[in-house]
């Protein structure tokens, strides 16, 4: 039986394509993923060139995530208020003013300034556009929305390191100006085509009252997601970006521009296992793909601090990348799952979000001080133990889609908020 409040999708009548605007969304994730990985290899080491330490160079990372933490509130109250589309307008417009000014800052505070305020930015535009990408989803392709989605960003940070890498040759600063035009190109496209088009969700019931995030705390599901978002930020948005260009340079004794390499490696490992994950996530489930994307990503990364071959290092960085891969569309899915279809999820999205940047604040100081003082080994071990903390806290909970029969055809069951599985 499905229970009370449950949405139950007949199998013969899922859409036979995703809605127009998610494939808007996915094409502006693209072009924002472009720019960040442009900027991505070049910002630490651009740090480094105002005379600081490796932790003072994580900091630049930590401060933007802590700003994201912090208004993270702020962004699903206006979300709630003010709809998704003008909080994301929003969002991108702080994050494209304050990326252009970082390329004329001279000095380190200048830097960690204008990184606090695009904090705020990215955290109103992130929150918005994952709510509405939720919000239009139909509930038996959450995997493969959720998948093309992060896919589009993944193949920009595949594109975005190379041309970064690129960049650096010239200018230490260049890759800022580029970075703050993709993302006016991306506020007048996305602004134009989604004009008019994002106000009702699929199934027609605006009416629907927000989700509440003390309602999905009570979800072991959505407990375990954020502890895994956790993870995922101390490992892709800390430590991945804060110390893996560092790594290259320093231990691996390769010129600055091959970091773009790496972290374009680890994001074409992504990229490999994205869509198929998300297609197997809406068949067999949630919880499988999330297990063994966790044990995949947190082994490849406890490696990678070991690792003296530049060869094998970008092996590794792939493997890590694909384990990762495994885990951000089912996770996306499973806390769908919880919120439900057809409301708006603004708080629920910011305490998924703030878990994320939890750990991109805490993971890129942590491992940075163990770098600095015992080497990177001792860096990205830790980080290892973080993802296998997050594999255990999944081991514990329930799947939250449920396949059962009603009336002779195949139906899917949502697990409400506070239902034990």
């Amino acid at each position: 039986m499905v229970a009370e409040g449950v949405d139950s999708v007949p199998a013969a009548r899922v859409p036979p394509r995703l809605p127009r605007q998610i494939w808007v969304l996915c094409g502006g994730s693209f072009m924002i993923a472009i720019g960040y990985g442009i900027v991505a290899p070049t910002l630490p080491v651009f740090v480094r060139s105002f005379d600081v330490g490796i932790t003072a160079a994580a900091l630049v990372i930590s401060v933007f995530a802590l700003s994201r933490l912090l208004f993270a509130p702020v962004s699903g109250r206006i979300v709630s208020r003010f709809g998704e589309l003008p909080a994301y307008l929003a969002g991108l417009g702080v994050v494209a003013v304050t990326t252009g000014l970082c390329a004329f800052a001279t000095a380190y505070w200048q830097l960690l300034a204008l990184r606090l305020v695009g904090g705020i930015g990215s955290t109103m535009f992130t929150v918005s556009a994952l709510s509405l990408l939720i919000r239009l989803s139909p509930a038996t392709m959450r995997g493969r929305a959720t998948s093309l989605w992060a896919t589009g960003f993944l193949l920009g940070n595949i594109v975005g390191p190379l041309v970064g890498g690129g960049l650096v040759a010239i200018s230490l600063r260049a890759p800022f100006l580029v970075y703050s035009v993709v993302l006016v190109l991306v506020v007048g496209l996305t602004g134009l085509l989604l004009r008019h088009r994002s106000g009702n969700d699929p199934a027609g019931s605006p009416s629907l009252p927000p989700a509440q995030f003390r309602d999905a705390l009570s979800h072991p599901a959505y407990r375990a997601a954020l502890v895994a978002s956790f993870a995922n930020g101390w490992t892709v948005f800390g430590v991945r970006v804060a110390l893996v260009p560092l790594l290259v340079v320093e231990a691996l004794q390769q010129p600055e521009s091959w970091s773009g390499v790496a972290l374009a490696v680890f994001a074409a490992g992504n990229a490999a296992t994205l869509v198929v994950t998300g297609r197997l996530t809406d068949r067999i489930g949630r919880r499988t793909p999330i297990l063994v994307g966790l044990a995949v990503a947190s082994l490849a990364t406890g490696l990678l601090g070991f690792v003296t071959s530049p060869s094998l290092f970008l092996l590794v960085s792939l493997i890590a990348g694909m384990g990762s891969g495994m885990v951000n569309p089912p996770m996306n899915a499973a806390v769908a799952d919880v919120i439900g279809s057809g409301r708006r999820s603004g708080t629920v999205l910011a305490g998924f979000q703030m878990s994320s940047d939890t750990g991109a604040i805490i993971g890129p100081l942590l491992a940075g001080a163990l770098a600095e003082s015992f080497g990177f080994p001792a860096a990205f071990s830790l980080t290892a133990v973080i993802g296998l903390i997050a594999f255990a806290s999944w081991v514990r909970a329930p799947e939250t889609l449920v396949r059962t029969s009603h009336a002779g055809e195949d139906a899917v069951a949502e697990c409400a908020p506070g239902e034990r599985g």
